[in-house]
């Protein structure tokens, strides 16, 4: 069963939250962060990505850049910037973007839970990308971006938030891109047995996004424990910072791929050969979608075409029925000779939140075909890691993206 424990926050002062809260780290590159951080001297990413504090001549992975982060943070926190809890609290967070609300608990995961598959992962990670969390949280003592957890809807958790969502927000902000922040601070020990005894009867929670986050703060766990043998399980650094989201409230958006050639092939040659997975449904100059799983969009001289996969590719196996798998086996691989699309430059990807005209866009540019999958379900993710199994790369797409910088753990 779940351990879901409440912690102090430390988290931005009212007066300034709007100007700290910041996308994930991961979200930019070195030059789109600095340019960030120019007009936003007080953005998180300055703590986030220290680098953004020197010029290219500093290494982003030198000693003076974790050192910074570490002295910003607590120079900012000295100064009145943050707040810190004076007792553990949960906090609901509620992101609203285009009409559409989500809304989860701000708390903390056990790294025994991650270890014993309680919380469980759908990606592999690598270490090389690991690095640099786990120097960053062990350098500045802190967590400073959540991990974004789902878990099947509790209705006791459902009826607990309605109520305090009822109420006036602590943060309420909208940020650069149109994206609603809000958070309520859940204080109330009754309020907080709620929620704590209910994770507590929660066999499974799932890692949905911020898989090198969660490893990289469970490294660090292990790592201070042998720093301190006698621990006892209940220090900080046995607990990582997480949101922790119903499935009902998620949606999962579209992770599609553009090709830059046809390998070799004419493109009618190309379209006979994918005749032999998928089934033509519809064809058009204007933009066609897919409508269900097993349904996928073709982008090619200027033409959308809808297909579905044939019965005979098809199969119930929870990984290799997935519709980016069932593209990569029966399409990418065998038709393009796309063997390893982790590796293969003639691939990228491309989030949904970007839209179908990008597609069209980088086709008409740098590519040659493209292609618009339905997007992953919930209930496929669940199914995959409770089968204790992997998804193929870029299988998922999340929006809107949790903001660094409003809740801090420190360990």
């Amino acid at each position: 069963m779940a351990t879901i424990r409440p912690f102090e926050a430390i988290r931005p002062d009212k007066k300034y939250v709007g100007e700290i809260a910041a996308l994930p780290y991961d979200v930019y590159n070195r030059a789109e962060a600095c340019h960030e951080v120019k007009f936003k001297p007080h953005s998180f990413l300055r703590i986030d990505r220290a680098e953004t504090n020197f010029d290219d001549s500093v290494d982003t992975y030198s000693d003076q850049v974790y050192k910074k982060a570490h002295d910003l943070l607590w120079q900012w926190v000295s100064e009145g910037y943050f707040i810190r809890e004076k007792s553990p609290c949960y906090y609901i967070y509620r992101l609203i973007m285009d009409g559409r609300s989500q809304t989860g608990i701000v708390a903390c995961a056990s790294i025994d839970d991650y270890e014993n598959g309680t919380i469980k992962k759908h990606e592999n990670t690598r270490a090389e990308k690991e690095k640099d969390r786990i120097r960053h949280v062990d350098e500045v003592g802190a967590q400073t971006g959540p991990i974004f957890l789902a878990y099947r809807n509790r209705e006791d958790i459902d009826a607990l938030t309605a109520r305090i969502t009822e109420g006036t927000p602590e943060y309420d902000i909208t940020a650069d891109d149109g994206v609603v922040h809000q958070v309520w601070v859940v204080d109330d020990p009754k309020d907080i047995d709620i929620i704590r005894e209910s994770f507590s009867k929660t066999d499974s929670i799932y890692i949905a996004d911020g898989h090198h986050r969660a490893a990289s703060a469970v490294k660090v766990g292990q790592k201070r424990r042998k720093e301190h043998p006698g621990y006892t399980g209940e220090e900080e650094f046995n607990f990582f910072l997480s949101v922790l989201f119903p499935e009902q409230e998620l949606a999962i958006l579209d992770y599609n791929r553009v090709v830059e050639d046809l390998a070799g092939k004419s493109e009618e040659e190309f379209l006979k050969e994918l005749s032999q997975v998928a089934a033509l449904k519809d064809e058009s100059e204007d933009i066609l979608s897919p409508k269900k799983k097993g349904s996928f969009v073709v982008y090619l001289s200027g033409r959308w075409y809808l297909y579905e996969f044939l019965d005979k590719v098809k199969t119930d196996d929870p990984v290799e029925g997935l519709d980016v798998a069932l593209l990569q086996s029966q399409v990418l691989s065998p038709i393009l000779g796309i063997k390893d699309p982790t590796t293969d430059d003639r691939i990228d990807f491309i989030g949904g939140i970007r839209g179908l005209k990008e597609l069209k866009r980088r086709c008409d540019d740098d590519m040659k075909v493209a292609f618009a999958m339905y997007p992953t379900s919930i209930g496929e993710l669940f199914a995959v890691a409770d089968a204790g199994r992997l998804m193929p790369p870029k299988s998922t797409w999340f929006e809107p993206k949790l903001r660094s910088g409003l809740f801090i753990h420190e360990i």
